[in-house]
C-alpha cells in the first residue's frame, strides 16, 4: 500500500517526534519517579492507547472541526488544561503523603490507565498533530487514504507505546534517590503540580 522508503521515513520521523519533551513524557516521567516502575509503563500504555481515538478523528476527518472551529478547538482545550489543573490538585493534596518503598501497595491499573487515556484524548494539539503528520505519508493513488492514516496511526502508537514505557520504567529505577529524605516525596509532588500547572496555562494560551 505504501514504499518502504516512505515507512521508514515514516518510523524515523515519528521516533524523533516521541522523543520531543511535553505533557505526555513529562507525565510518564513524573509517574515513574514518584510511584514506581509499573505505575509509569502503565501510564505510558495508557497515553498510547489514547492516541487511537486521534489516528480515528483524522482517519475520518472529525480534527477537521478542532482545527476550523474556534469554539470547538477553546471548549477541547479548556477540558484539558482543567484536567491538568485538577492532577495538580491532586498532587498538592496528597504531597505529605509518604510512599512506602517496601511492600507498598500495586498501582491503581485501572486508574493510571485512565488518567493516560484521558490526558491524551483532552490534548488538543494531539489531534492537530495527527491530522497534520498523518497524511503527509499517504500515497492518495495506493487505495484507501483512511485505512493508510489508520496503519500509519497504529505505527506511531506502537512506537510510543515502547518508548514510553521504557521511560517510565527506568524513571521509576531512580525513585529511591528522590526519596532519601523524609521531605523528598512533598518535594516531588509539589513540583509535578507545578509542571502541571504550567502545562495547563500553556494549553490554554495555545492558538
Amino acid at each position: 500500500m505504501f514504499a518502504a522508503t516512505t515507512l521508514w521515513l515514516f518510523i524515523g520521523t515519528s521516533l524523533i517526534l516521541i522523543l520531543i519533551p511535553g505533557p505526555d513524557l513529562i507525565f510518564t516521567l513524573t509517574q515513574g519517579i514518584t510511584n514506581g516502575k509499573k505505575a509509569g509503563v502503565i501510564t505510558a500504555m495508557g497515553l498510547s492507547a489514547g492516541n487511537t481515538v486521534h489516528t480515528l478523528a483524522a482517519a475520518l476527518g472529525l480534527s477537521l472541526i478542532i482545527k476550523t472551529s474556534v469554539t470547538a478547538f477553546t471548549i477541547f482545550k479548556s477540558l484539558g488544561a482543567l484536567y491538568l489543573l485538577y492532577l495538580a490538585y491532586k498532587s498538592i493534596k496528597h504531597r505529605k503523603e509518604a510512599l512506602q518503598l517496601d511492600g507498598a501497595a500495586e498501582p491503581d491499573t485501572k486508574g493510571l490507565l485512565l488518567k493516560g487515556v484521558l490526558m491524551n484524548i483532552l490534548n488538543p494539539k494531539v489531534a492537530v498533530f495527527f491530522l497534520t503528520f498523518l497524511p503527509q505519508f499517504v500515497n492518495y493513488s495506493a487505495g484507501s487514504v483512511p485505512l493508510q492514516m489508520i496503519l500509519f496511526g497504529l505505527i506511531f502508537i506502537g512506537l510510543t507505546a515502547v518508548i514510553f514505557s521504557a521511560i517510565g520504567y527506568f524513571a521509576g529505577g531512580f525513585r529511591k534517590i528522590f526519596l532519601r529524605s523524609p521531605r523528598s516525596n512533598e518535594i516531588m509532588n509539589i513540583a509535578a503540580a507545578v509542571i502541571f500547572s504550567a502545562l495547563a496555562v500553556k494549553l490554554l494560551t495555545m492558538h
